[in-house]
């Protein structure tokens, strides 16, 4: 089964920012849309940054204007900037394509926001 690979995630102070890869087999990439996706401690995972097939960008309230998704189709990859990070942020973040049909789920990245 396809299954995204996340790196980049780490320890990060309040502010700071940090750049999440995830690579995806071509053939998912080139035919869906991406996103990200995060699972804090306790809460359900939620979508957070999706760059659309059509070539839009969405945002969830909580991260628009500070987190920034891309995508680098020849190398298969889609990024996310986060900057102003909040201790808020701290949780497992994941890619996958932005809608149905989903791929199976990585094993995520964590990111922990923390002075």
């Amino acid at each position: 089964q396809v299954q995204p690979v996340e790196s980049g995630g780490g320890l990060v102070q309040p502010g700071g920012s940090l750049r999440l890869s995830c690579v995806v087999s071509g053939s998912i990439f080139g035919n869906y849309g991406m996103a990200w996706y995060r699972q804090a401690p306790g809460k359900q995972r939620e979508l957070i940054a999706a760059a659309r097939r059509g070539g839009t960008t969405d945002y969830s309230n909580s991260v628009k204007g500070r987190f920034a998704i891309s995508k680098d189709n020849a190398k298969n990859t889609v990024y996310l900037q986060m900057n102003s990070l909040k201790s808020e942020d701290t949780a497992v973040y994941y890619c996958n394509t932005d809608g149905a049909p989903r791929l199976s789920w990585g094993q995520g990245i964590q990111v922990t926001v923390s002075s």
